[in-house]
């Protein structure tokens, strides 16, 4: 075990740093703006004056895409739910409205595509990850998205030679920020989560980590780390450079 320092703040003891992907590994935000317009567009051209609402409720606006809303933070299934829900409203059945929603996500997977071009590592996440794992840590990647999303991405970025768990949303049901889903992270690495850290960008991943009784629980906004709201997390880092290992 080791001491790490990330944003001025020590933690002592650590065996394992968990880290979120989507804005945390993964430099998504375009990619995920690109896919919740696809969706609303498929949906609003069968109902049409949904689209708009749509994107709102995916936290799209104004072109930009908030860092803390339902793409970004929300599972697959959360999104498919939110908008089965809108559908629901004019007047479909649920079960109809559950079919039109995930239809449409469908499609959108297969014309939005993500790939180390769309959706790339931000820069020195792999040379970080590697120094991080020379110094004896284990590494794992926990996500909001699905577990074969998380081994993607984890391949093309070629990742995968310093990361001991590629684990995300599964069919057992468990996602952020439900403490069970980061229990079963440390299960899967055999530590206890008092000798890990969590690493990542969301309100629902320093939660999570908490209350599942974490060491520690460090917040990043790449390039501005006063951007994570004071009192959420231990400490806060503006790029992975920053964590150290003293």
């Amino acid at each position: 075990m080791v001491t790490v320092c990330c944003g001025g703040v020590e933690f002592t003891g650590i065996a394992a740093i968990i880290f979120d992907k989507d804005g945390t590994l993964e430099d998504s935000p375009a990619y995920l703006r690109a896919l919740a317009l696809k969706r609303s567009r498929l949906i609003d051209a069968q109902i049409p004056g949904v689209g708009e609402p749509l994107l709102m409720a995916f936290g799209v606006q104004g072109g930009e895409i908030d860092h803390q809303g339902l793409m970004v933070v929300g599972s697959r299934v959360e999104n498919e739910i939110a908008a089965a829900a809108y559908i629901a409203e004019t007047g479909r059945p649920w079960p109809e409205a559950r079919h039109i929603a995930r239809q449409a996500f469908e499609n959108a997977d297969r014309t939005v595509t993500r790939d180390r071009t769309t959706s790339p590592p931000f820069p020195g996440v792999a040379e970080t990850l590697e120094r991080l794992h020379r110094s004896g840590l284990t590494l794992g990647v926990l996500s909001a998205g699905t577990t074969p999303e998380v081994e993607e991405f984890v391949s093309y970025s070629e990742l995968r030679p310093w990361l001991a768990l590629e684990l995300g949303h599964e069919p057992d049901g468990l996602a952020k920020p439900d403490p069970a889903l980061y229990r079963k992270a440390c299960d899967r690495l055999h530590l206890p989560p008092e000798q890990t850290l969590m690493v990542g960008d969301s309100e629902f991943d320093w939660a999570m980590a908490r209350a599942a009784g974490a060491a520690g629980v460090v917040g990043i906004c790449w390039g501005n780390p006063g951007r994570v709201p004071a009192g959420k997390v231990d400490g806060a880092i503006g790029g992975l450079a920053e964590i150290k290992v003293v």
